[in-house]
């Protein structure tokens, strides 16, 4: 089922979603399903599996040689999908991205996808490799997620990069995109930044979920200018408890977001990581009632992988 089905069918109520990450490869995904288990019980009706790009490795060679490869240390995202559909009987929702892929291998991606009955796709350009300053697109790639939404839409209609295909069922993916309360981090300004995000939803995007952020007011001056910019579709928050101390630097530095004062003066008066995490399970409940109380559709949670802390703030929300 459709992400804005489950929408609609919750009637007002707020839904509980997550994100996970593939396992590295060699690795069990058993690990995986004991983190999604303690999950289940606030019925998900779907689960988002990122993909991670494509990355360089260095062989060590004969004479002290390096040789550069490159690979992708987490594959199988679609895969995964499948088995957390299989086993849970939940809808999942694949990433694909621009950066580490050429128009014809998503086409084999999303034709995976819809041999495989997954209806949802959240399409997102992806960050630039670690030895790239800025994004580059990959050769026969997509510069921007507003092209790839432009791809998943023509599949729908039938129509595949390089023939007139006779199809007897059409794919019909519902698509996601990001969307950034305070700017995403290339974008000159907030204005601007909502300006690319509606060029995705006219030329598709059937909902939008939210960077991480830790100031509700944020979010809801992004709903607010972002519908008044003629952007119609649910716009899901996404949250993410502080586990760190080293979180206070990361998360500015690498998302360039705002943290509150409240949270950075809990968060500096803690012993350990363990009292940081116990701070961020304490905020992130206090943010989930606010916006559950607001009436938004969904409350999505970035787990990274681990659920206990989610499993917490999701007792005291649904």
């Amino acid at each position: 089922m459709k992400v804005t089905d489950h929408i609609k069918q919750a009637q007002g109520n707020t839904l509980f979603s997550f994100e996970i990450i593939p396992p590295k490869k060699g690795n069990s995904i058993q690990a995986l399903y004991n983190n999604i288990d303690p999950l289940m019980e606030f019925k998900p009706p779907f689960i988002d599996v990122t993909t991670s790009r494509e990355q360089y490795v260095y062989i060590e060679k004969e004479k002290g040689l390096l040789d550069r490869r490159i690979t992708r240390m987490r594959p199988g995202t679609v895969g995964i999908c499948a088995a957390i559909k299989h086993k849970y009987d939940v809808d999942t929702v694949p990433h694909v991205l621009c950066g580490g892929f050429t128009k014809e291998e998503t086409e084999y991606l999303l034709v995976d996808c819809h041999y495989l009955g997954i209806d949802n796709v959240m399409a997102l350009r992806g960050d630039a490799m670690s030895h790239q300053k800025y994004f580059e697109a990959s050769k026969g790639g997509h510069q921007y997620a507003k092209q790839l939404v432009d791809q998943i839409q023509n599949l729908n209609k039938g129509q595949y990069l390089h023939d007139v295909i006779e199809v007897d069922e059409k794919a019909d993916f519902c698509i996601g995109v990001a969307g950034y309360p305070e700017k995403h981090i290339e974008a000159p300004s907030l204005q601007t930044d909502l300006k690319r995000l509606k060029e995705k939803v006219d030329a598709g995007a059937d909902y939008v979920v939210t960077q991480m952020f830790f100031d509700n007011n944020k979010y809801f001056e992004f709903v607010d200018i972002a519908r008044k910019a003629g952007i119609s579709v649910p716009i899901i928050p996404g949250i993410k408890p502080i586990t760190i101390k080293r979180h206070l630097q990361l998360l500015p530095q690498v998302f360039k977001l705002d943290l509150p004062e409240a949270l950075i003066e809990a968060v500096e008066n803690c012993k350990d990581n363990k009292a940081v995490r116990q701070v961020g399970v304490e905020w992130a409940i206090k943010q989930s009632k606010e916006l559950q109380k607001a009436g938004v559709p969904v409350i999505h949670f970035y787990s990274m992988g681990k659920s206990d802390n989610i499993k917490a703030i999701a007792s005291e929300i649904f």
